[in-house]
């Protein structure tokens, strides 16, 4: 494939390690101020392409209003001033005109810088944040980072690379310490929250396990994984638990899901039985009936979602932490989305209305318990006319106590406008209202109440459990029976559109845009990755295999272009979208359109296992974090990155020149691989393509 908008600058590999080739500005010392002193210097230095930060003099502008007084036409003393303006003449009464112009002039000009300074001073104080939208100033706001370089340069001895972890971290997931949770007496759940913090970092690099391999590619490796790649123990293999937590085989090198096993049938029916209960013929009209993303709360290892993704349904499955056999960690290592994430006392970090069906299925929560919260967060999470499914022994119960709970649960589902569409064996779904009068219809006192106008049903970054109901004054309040199905969803109308502050032609731009990317992303990392495969001489480059990757994390998803373009070109991939919480909001927009996503911190950890993506991509994600104030650097990042990348995978930056050469600095510690490549159609932006290592623990 033609390289038809990217030429690259070649670096021999591997790159950036140590101290070389690191490159400081002048005057690093300079303030924020020093640099917005003076506009007519600012422009100066633009014209002449300087990267020096120093300000000019004031007189140089006073020098060029008074330069030419010496040799004015009309003839002057040797201090340019005629000897009596007053009674001169009409010659020295033009003179002293043109002086006092010239002073007014100058005045104004004083005034006008003064006003300037003041005015960014004053915007620098209170909205700080909005102002850096041009290139220019932000690469002002760049230089404390090029600071910080200038400092690892003048000190060799801290450019030193990263030491290795200890084996002990080997599956480390900051924010998540069960033990120190329930040493502040937190129980009831409330001990798998996260405590996220900056010294929970680790400041080290985490190695693979000792018998670690490349995961197998797209779709083997959906159904066979490396045993010796996640924590997991013969005896949690062959434990109870979820209904497809249990489907799977395991041999001294491999666990299997394959359909071999008589235990993957029951998943195929259990699919089944969801769609006829919902009045479907079989699973695969659930995209005729709106279906298209579903959360799975508790999913065992996955098996649910990796069945029903043939049909292209789209499964998130979030689960507790856990130490060792994460239901988390395999589905992951499978191929599949998941995320490290608890419902029992934190809102997720899901807009409302953001799913078209929930499924838990044997999957531990107490939807009784919290005096309904639980079920209320599950309302806020779904769609009008979404479907909530729930498998239980609870729902079919013989004793006294349990018929109680699953009362409780019923009658609590009825004051959420749930409709109770059919209860099979242990099996039962509900389908959520779209009609907004029926809240209104309930019974005098009936709880939970409405939300408020106010309250914020879009940016819910693990607020606490609300007792309220959610969505209801929201403009996204529309049924799935009158969405698009997909893949036509991924194309709002423009009414949809307008709803998230957008036209058509913007969307439209912007798809355009990732689809002359992708298609450079992917010729640029073919002949890399065939790089240990020589050709014949004459012989053009392999063909990219469609799944050469698979977990995608897009740190900085803006619309979702970046995914949209992925699929449309046939790439076997699933994206991982997130929205910095620094940033606009679009994940909306993004749930809406028939993908997934989350809101995040960068600050923080990312809620997921070391080695779980195949391809990190960061679009002006390091630029839109550094023009914050914030709590960590732009270092901090680089190493939760190199926790979350499996060996040998990839790390896209798109960003400004300053800024990829402030990561490429930075990167040398990291170990990691790196070259840089412009981009024809944009002057001040460049690529930086880097590759982790595969570095294993040598066995004792």
């Amino acid at each position: 494939m033609a390289l038809s908008a990217f030429s690259e600058e070649r670096m021999s590999r591997p790159l950036y390690r140590g101290v070389s080739g690191v490159r400081t500005p002048e005057h690093n010392h300079d303030s924020w101020e020093s640099h917005n002193k003076d506009k007519l210097d600012k422009e100066d230095l633009d014209k002449k392409g300087s990267s020096n930060h120093s300000s000019l003099p004031l007189k140089s502008p006073l020098k060029l209003l008074f330069s030419d007084n010496s040799h004015s036409k009309f003839g002057t003393n040797e201090n340019g001033y005629s000897s009596d303006p007053l009674i001169g003449t009409a010659r020295s009464r033009h003179k002293l005109v043109l002086h006092l112009l010239k002073c007014s002039l100058v005045f104004l000009v004083i005034l006008a810088l003064a006003g300037s300074f003041l005015w960014t001073v004053s915007i620098s104080t209170t909205s700080r944040g909005q102002i850096y939208h041009g290139y220019r100033r932000l690469q002002e706001k760049l230089v404390s980072d090029l600071l910080d370089i200038g400092e690892l340069s003048s000190a060799p001895s801290k450019m030193k690379e990263l030491e290795f972890c200890s084996p002990e971290l080997e599956n480390y997931v900051p924010c998540y310490n069960i033990s120190d949770n329930m040493g502040l007496g937190n129980s009831d759940g409330d001990q798998l929250d996260r405590q996220c913090g900056p010294e929970l970092r680790q400041n080290c690099l985490i190695l693979s396990p000792t018998n670690y391999k490349i995961p197998l590619r797209w779709p083997t490796g959906r159904d066979v994984i490396w045993v010796a790649n996640v924590k997991i123990t013969a005896q949690e293999v062959l434990s109870s638990g979820s209904l497809t937590k249990r489907m799977m085989m395991l041999n001294e090198e491999q666990i299997s899901f394959r359909s071999a096993s008589l235990m993957f049938d029951g998943v195929e029916d259990y699919s089944h039985q969801i769609a006829e209960m919902i009045g479907l013929r079989n699973e695969s009209n659930f995209i005729q009936a709106g279906v298209r993303t579903i959360l799975d709360i508790g999913c065992g290892y996955g098996s649910f979602g990796a069945h029903l993704f043939q049909s292209q349904l789209l499964t998130m499955c979030v689960a507790d932490y856990e130490p060792s056999g994460s239901q988390v960690q395999l589905t992951l290592e499978r191929g599949l989305p998941a995320m490290i994430a608890s419902i029992t006392s934190k809102q997720l970090p899901f807009p409302s209305l953001s799913f078209d069906m929930l499924h838990c299925a044997r999957c531990g929560i107490d939807w009784d318990q919290k005096d309904g919260l639980l079920l209320i967060e599950a309302d806020r999470l779904l769609k009008p006319d979404g479907y909530f499914v729930w498998t239980s022994p609870l729902v079919n119960a013989r004793n006294k106590d349990n018929q109680e709970r699953w009362k409780v649960i019923h009658d609590f589902t009825e004051n959420l406008c749930w409709e109770m569409l059919s209860q099979q064996d242990e099996t039962v779904v509900w389908k959520k209202t779209s009609k907004r009068n029926c809240y209104s219809s309930r019974k005098n006192g009936s709880p939970p109440p409405l939300c408020g106008r106010g309250y914020d049903v879009e940016s819910p970054y693990y607020r606490d459990l609300k007792n309220c109901i959610a969505g209801t004054h929201s403009s996204r309040w529309i049924s799935i029976d009158k969405r698009a199905t997909w893949p036509s969803r991924d194309n709002l109308n423009k009414e949809e559109l307008a709803i998230h502050g957008l036209q058509s032609d913007e969307i439209m731009e912007d798809n355009e845009s990732w689809r002359t990317t992708v298609q450079n992303y992917w010729s640029l990392l073919s002949p890399l990755i065939f790089s240990d495969h020589p050709k014949r001489p004459g012989e053009e480059d392999p063909p990219p295999p469609y799944n050469m990757l698979r977990n995608i994390l897009d740190m900085n998803a803006h619309f979702g272009g970046f995914n949209s373009a992925l699929l449309r070109a046939g790439k076997s991939v699933w994206v991982m979208n997130v929205i910095p919480i620094s940033g606009p909001n679009y994940l909306p927009l993004i749930h809406d359109r028939g993908y997934v996503g989350v809101l995040h911190d960068w600050c923080e950890a990312f809620p997921t296992y070391p080695r779980t993506y195949d391809l990190v991509h960061a679009d002006g994600l390091l630029s839109l974090e550094t023009s914050q104030q914030r709590r960590c650097t732009m270092f901090d990042m680089f190493i939760e990155i190199d926790r979350i990348l499996r060996p040998e995978g990839w790390v896209i930056i798109r960003d400004t020149i300053p800024i990829v050469e402030s990561a490429r600095a930075l990167i040398a510690r990291l170990k990691w691989d790196a070259r840089v490549v412009e981009i024809e159609s944009d002057s001040h932006q460049r690529l930086l393509i880097c590759q982790k290592p595969f570095f294993k623990r040598q066995a004792n």
